[in-house]
């Protein structure tokens, strides 16, 4: 339920899976643009083991291993782990102190019963645990102090014409850092009541424990360092009834069940953000919260071959998420003005309850081409800005749920001799009640921050697109792919007060452009394998990507957004003759390309604007063998 969960650094992922648009009835938990399965290996009757290590750039080091099998009769199991180590690309040139490093330590393991073909369980057990260094950025606005009588002061002033050298200065010690723990238990039952019914149950329990500093504003002053430490728990159990007729008919229904508590405690530093006369005055800001969200869920789903090569599938999702949420903060000014300390609190509670449903006809033209038509409704709840500061904004601190209409046209495509394949996705997309968190600017005719993030339903959002992937085998051991996205996403509305001609904030351009959606974004990568007379054999390829300009913040601003780039990697692979043996060696990011990838947008406190970058060019090897 939250997104560092998705931290995975395993050696048992058997398959990755991406669906597009809104998902939800076919199982678990709903989604509103689409989800990535990460579908990992259960235990079997073969006996099987590999291990591996690797070296790399900035002092990567990583080790892996998989161990799975029998144990005797109906019961089999597997353990998987990985331990990943890096000293961090990004340095503090005052310090020299490293960042953006990896310390990574996971494990899972699995247990398998399945005495017969009616009945199989699968008890699952994982732990993951980090802890690195911060993860630091580089500020792209001038920063800002707030003097009271001077008024507004630079701090900090970067050169728009300079490339990034990946150094940036921070506030925090080397000891304050980012440390999060992630542990899980998940038991699934499948029992086979007929040849035509199956029931499936999945019962699992997630906790996050995380620890983060995090320095929004990138430098030695203390304007937006923030620590957040929050304690996630989460239960869910989800119930399905499979139906297969044998022929032209399948069917699952569901039931989905979730409850989630996150309390947090925040603290925000800023003994920089103000000043009298030239003097810093100390601030501190603390937040405590606690929500909880329950979820109730049932679906159903069902494909239908009504006529020879034509089949309908529909579905049907009723969602209801329930958010019981507190949250008070307080400040705490330094001399001069202890006065003003204040504690502001509030409590939000409400139910939002939606119908998704979907549907969509398929043609089996021929053996090799099928085309499509859907429909799909998404939902996404609503919920209470996490972010409110002041009496003024607990007012209107609830925002309303998110829905989105997804259409899509499409054809599938493979050769007779299966050396040719081609998807191609035509859609279109409506959003209302779009959810997006802004950052107001500085209060018209005063000096001071607002400190105002308000979360703003903004109204309506289209995208049209056009995606095509095709892969091909050329000669022998020739192998190229190819994948290539069309995105016009806008704003049909977009309803904040700053786009106002008579609002002294005025700003016609501030949301001109759709975040993270580029117009266009291209791969070409291609593979030649060569078998060596002993049996053994040796790949070698490379992968060239290209995406358009991208808009990183809700909020437009020039400093966050990245120009049109492309990347480039290249790999080799010896694979033994008896598959026990393997080596692997290869290049990232070749042409030492210094790109965005992220942005943090709080120009309401110090005029905080920041970059995140990716990686430098970076080496790895590896080697690897299997049991």
């Amino acid at each position: 339920s939250r997104i560092q969960g998705a931290l995975i650094s395993l050696f048992d992922v058997e398959r990755v899976e991406v669906l597009r648009g809104p998902q939800g009835t076919l199982y678990g938990k709903n989604s509103t643009g689409g989800a990535v399965k990460v579908v990992t290996r259960n235990p079997g009757d073969d006996n099987e083991a590999s291990v591996e290590a690797t070296v790399g750039s900035f002092g990567k080091r990583e080790g892996k291993f998989y161990f799975g099998g029998q144990l005797g009769g109906a019961w089999s199991a597997s353990l998987a782990g990985a331990i990943t180590k890096t000293d961090g690309y990004v340095k503090d040139p005052a310090t020299h102190h490293e960042y953006n490093d990896e310390d990574t330590k996971a494990v899972r393991g699995k247990l398998r019963y399945h005495p017969s073909d009616t009945f199989d369980a699968v008890l699952s057990l994982d732990y993951t645990k980090q802890d690195t260094g911060l993860t630091l950025g580089q500020p792209v606005s001038t920063l800002t102090r707030t003097d009271l009588v001077f008024g507004p002061v630079a701090l900090y002033t970067p050169d728009p014409d300079q490339k990034y050298d990946f150094k940036t200065r921070t506030s925090f010690d080397p000891d304050q850092g980012q440390t999060l723990k992630h542990e899980g238990a998940a038991l699934s039952l499948n029992w086979k009541l007929s040849d035509q019914w199956n029931l499936k149950s999945i019962s699992a329990f997630r906790k996050l424990d995380s620890d983060s500093y995090i320095d929004i504003d990138a430098s030695q002053f203390q304007l937006g360092d923030v620590l957040v430490d929050f304690r996630q728990k989460q239960a869910s159990q989800e119930l399905q009834l499979q139906y297969d007729n044998g022929s032209n008919l399948q069917a699952v229904y569901g039931l989905y069940y979730l409850r989630e508590t996150v309390p947090s405690h925040q603290e925000a530093y800023a003994d920089d953000l103000f000043a009298l006369a030239g003097t810093p005055i100390n601030f501190l800001r603390t937040i405590d919260d606690d929500l909880t969200t329950t979820t109730y869920a049932a679906f159903a789903h069902m494909n239908w071959e009504f006529v020879p090569s034509w089949t309908l599938a529909a579905g049907v999702r009723y969602s209801s998420d329930h958010k019981d949420y507190d949250r008070t903060t307080s400040t705490f000014w330094g001399a001069p003005f202890g006065a003003l300390d204040e504690t502001v609190a509030f409590t939000g509670n409400k139910r939002w309850n939606a119908w998704t449903p979907t549907v969509s006809l398929q043609k089996q033209l021929d053996p090799q081409t099928m085309v499509y038509a859907s429909a799909s409704r998404g939902f996404k709840s609503g919920g209470f800005n996490g972010r409110a500061n002041s009496a003024p904004e607990v007012k209107s601190a609830e925002y309303n749920p998110e829905y989105v209409w997804t259409y899509e046209l499409g054809m599938k495509w493979r050769s007779a001799d299966n050396k040719l394949q081609a998807n191609v996705a035509a859609f279109h997309s409506d959003y209302t009640d779009f959810q997006a968190r802004v950052s107001e600017i500085q209060n018209p005719g005063s000096i001071t921050p607002t400190f105002a993030f308000p979360v703003l339903n903004a109204a309506k959002l289209k995208m049209d697109g056009i995606e095509f992937e095709g892969a091909a085998v050329l000669g022998q051991g020739a192998r190229v792919s190819a994948q290539v996205g069309y995105l016009d996403a806008r704003y049909a509305r977009f309803d904040d007060a700053r786009l106002d001609p008579a609002n002294p904030a005025y700003n016609p351009e501030l949301h001109k452009h759709v975040p993270f959606s580029p117009k266009l974004t291209a791969r070409l990568a291609l593979t030649q394998s060569f078998t060596l007379g002993d049996g053994s054999a040796i790949t070698v390829g490379g992968d060239y990507s290209y995406r358009t300009e991208t808009w990183l913040s809700v909020d437009n601003y020039a400093a966050l957004s990245q120009k049109a780039y492309s990347l480039v990697g290249l790999f080799g692979i010896y694979d033994s003759a008896d598959s026990h043996w393997q080596l692997r060696a290869g290049v990232r990011n070749l042409a030492d390309k210094v790109y965005k990838t992220d942005g943090q947008e709080f120009s309401s406190v110090g005029n905080i604007r920041t970059a995140y970058y990716g990686m430098p060019r970076n080496w790895y090897a590896s080697v690897r063998y299997n049991f």
